[in-house]
């Protein structure tokens, strides 16, 4: 059997990993990879800023490199921090959850729309989708405005993931990817809401890692 999916969460909030872990439930398949979920105690509480998403390059870099019995790993930020450096000293597949959800969602839909966890995000959000050439495809893309603790375990969260998400399709999103991993625990009843596909970006890197190790 493969080495597990070390899925890594460069932010220190562990409400975030604890709900990564719960979302991740149905991806621990008998006989399969183990999922494990891991803090990055060096990281910011909230990665809302590029600062904030650069600070963490080093330190997941590092975790990598401390991991070589691990069968893939997975950047459970959507940013998609030190995605680049941590495949140049992994021999094995490394997962960036934007890049991730931005592939299912296509595999989903015509045009797809992101939720951002707020404005200042949606600018770092966009030079990635432009280095996948995939900016015609995007529907729109528009914040929460809220942080990333809020986005986790906030009272008014999902009523305002309804809102903004009801606002893309609007736009004709025909799927939706929850930009930021701490809205893992409201895909399920936001894909209700909406009435269609809600992707969380954990879930497709998970699912694309676990593709890449069953093949092999």
């Amino acid at each position: 059997m493969s080495g597990p999916i070390v899925v890594i969460n460069p932010n220190s909030n562990t409400a975030v990993t604890d709900g990564l872990d719960a979302a991740l439930a149905p991806f621990r398949l008998g006989g399969g990879p183990e999922i494990e979920c891991l803090t990055l105690a060096e990281g910011p509480f909230g990665i809302q800023s590029q600062i904030d998403s650069d600070s963490v390059i080093l330190p997941l870099v590092g975790c990598v490199e401390a991991r070589p019995d691990a069968g893939a790993f997975v950047i459970a930020c959507y940013s998609d921090p030190g995605l680049d450096a941590c495949r140049s000293v992994a021999p094995q597949p490394v997962f960036g959850i934007q890049e991730s959800g931005v592939l299912a969602a296509m595999a989903r839909a015509d045009r797809f729309g992101v939720i951002a966890i707020a404005d200042a995000s949606v600018t770092r959000h966009r030079r990635t989708m432009a280095r996948m050439q995939v900016l015609d495809r995007l529907a729109g893309e528009i914040a929460l405005n809220i942080t990333v603790d809020e986005s986790a375990r906030g009272a008014n969260t999902f009523a305002r993931l309804c809102e903004v998400g009801g606002a893309l399709t609007r736009q004709g999103a025909g799927a939706v990817v929850l930009g930021c991993a701490g809205m893992a625990t409201h895909r399920a009843g936001l894909e209700t809401e909406l009435g269609v596909p809600v992707i969380d970006p954990t879930q497709a890197a998970v699912a694309m890692a676990l593709g890449a190790l069953l093949a092999g």
